[in-house]
């Protein structure tokens, strides 16, 4: 259930990077009101994970699902670039993810 929890902490991550581009400096109310939302949410939910999972861990995994989510939809959705050297630094962070959640098992 944690890392479940942690999951979702990480895609509300990425919600709150998004609404805080899209709030242009905090100038449009409705962003800037789901950004602060999904902050809380994700906060929250990493919270409730570290009680059971171990802080270095919990915090690379939240952090690297918010920093690839938010590469994705930067790639995806706004339309930045995705050059060989920024796919090859999100699929090292994966690389990361992947042998930590491993060395927790």
């Amino acid at each position: 259930m944690p890392w479940i929890l942690l999951l979702f902490a990480g895609l509300l991550e990425i919600v709150w990077a998004f609404a805080m581009k899209q709030s242009q400096g905090f100038t449009r109310l409705v962003p800037t009101v789901t950004m602060v939302v999904a902050m809380l949410g994700s906060f929250g939910l990493l919270a409730i994970a570290m009680r059971s999972l171990p802080l270095g861990t919990a915090y690379m995994v939240w952090t690297g699902i918010g920093a690839v989510g938010a590469f994705a939809v930067g790639v995806l959705v706004l339309g930045e670039g995705a050059g060989a050297l920024r796919l090859a630094a999100a699929a090292m962070i994966l690389g990361g993810l992947a042998l930590m959640k491993l060395a927790s098992s």
